[in-house]
Parts: structure tokens; sequence; C-alpha cells
């Protein structure tokens, strides 16, 4: 997985180690933390930026200090902000995904402006792809959303798009990392999940090769 990432940064051309620092998002799940391996082992100059939303009160903590402790065994720099999320949510009167969503890119773009970086990498990967392309799709947003995400958004770029879960999985499980998971990504309560854990699920049971042919 590792040639494959950085053969897909490469013809996508979405970053240069001699460009500068890149800002990773790092939320200290799996597609984050591989993200971040990757890229280190790749040669680039990270910043871990870590959002604490205060939804998950003491998981939130957790994450926050696993991530911190994480930045400083690779010897990265790193740096995290809180947000009062529900409260921007019912100010601007939209959902908590969306204000979470805002909060998280304006700080990413403010920062990325500070210290000089050239990118911001997030760890969205292709299952990501899948859930948002079905998403748009019943939501009704016509053939833009069923493009899904793009592989680079402005200064934001997505180098695990081609990757799996999967393979995310195999390579934290190759390389012996460590990781922390949101109890959240459990509840098919959240849309997103539903399509996860039931909708993708049932489409693989028609068609066992759903997901390679999302590729």
């Amino acid at each position: 997985m590792l040639q494959k990432v950085q053969d897909f940064i490469q013809e996508n051309r979405l970053l240069a180690p001699e460009k500068g620092p890149v800002i990773v998002g790092l939320s200290g799940g799996s597609d984050s933390v591989v993200l971040l391996d990757i890229l280190l082992k790749s040669g680039y100059q990270c910043l871990a930026a870590h959002c604490n939303f205060q939804l998950r009160t003491t998981e939130s903590l957790r994450d926050q200090e696993f991530v911190r402790k994480l930045a400083n065994k690779l010897n990265t720099p790193f740096i995290s902000t809180d947000f009062q999320t529900n409260r921007h949510a019912k100010e601007k009167g939209i959902s908590i995904e969306m204000a979470a969503r805002e909060l998280r890119y304006d700080w990413f773009e403010k920062i990325c402006l500070e210290h000089g970086a050239q990118a911001i990498a997030t760890g969205h990967h292709l299952d990501d792809n899948i859930e948002t392309v079905l998403l748009n799709l019943t939501r009704g947003t016509g053939l833009k959303g069923l493009t899904g995400m793009p592989v680079r958004n402005g200064k934001v770029v997505r180098p695990l798009l081609s990757s799996s879960r999967a393979e995310i999985k195999q390579y934290i499980e190759k390389n012996q990392l460590e990781f922390v998971e949101d109890s959240s990504n459990a509840s098919t309560d959240i849309v997103r999940n539903k399509f996860r854990h039931v909708i993708i699920p049932l489409l693989e049971e028609i068609n066992p090769a759903f997901r390679n042919s999302c590729k």
C-alpha cells in the first residue's frame, strides 16, 4: 500500500517534498494514522493537526491525548484546537456534521497559511467515497454529486482515495500501528453509518464485486 499511495500522489501531482510542509488532519483513527505514517515514510515534512469537537466527552479527550503522544513519538510537530461544535451548529442552524466540517476546514486553511504549508492532507479513502456517492444519490444532488470526493479541492488533498478500508486495516496490522476507535462509527443512527453497515453490505450481497467496481 505504501508504494500504491506514493504512485497515486505522483500520478495526481498532489504533493512534492520540496514544496514545503503538509498539514495532516490527525483524528487518531486508523485512516489518519496510516496517512501520517505513509507521508512521513515518503519523506514529507508533516504537521499533525487535531480537532477536538467536544462531542464525545471523555472519548474526545482520549483521542486528543493519543494523537499528541503519537506525534511526539514520531517527532512530528503537533497542533490542536477545541471547538464548541454544538453551539456553532445552533448559531448557524445547521447539522452537527456540517458544523464540524465547517470548523475543521476553516481551521485547516488558517494554519495552512500560518505555516506556509503546501497542502492539507486528509485520510478519506475509497470506502468513504463510495458512501459519499450513495449519500449524494439519496439526497438528489444530480450528476455532480455522483462524482464523489475530488482528489484535490483547493488546498485539500486526499492521498488515500484509491485505497480501501480493508487495505488500510492490512497496513495497520503489517506495520503494527496503534490507533483509537471512534465509538460513534458503530451507530446506525448516523446516516453515513447506515450506508456503511447496512446498505453497502446488502449491495455486496447482490454484487460481490460492487466495491471494486466503484474504483
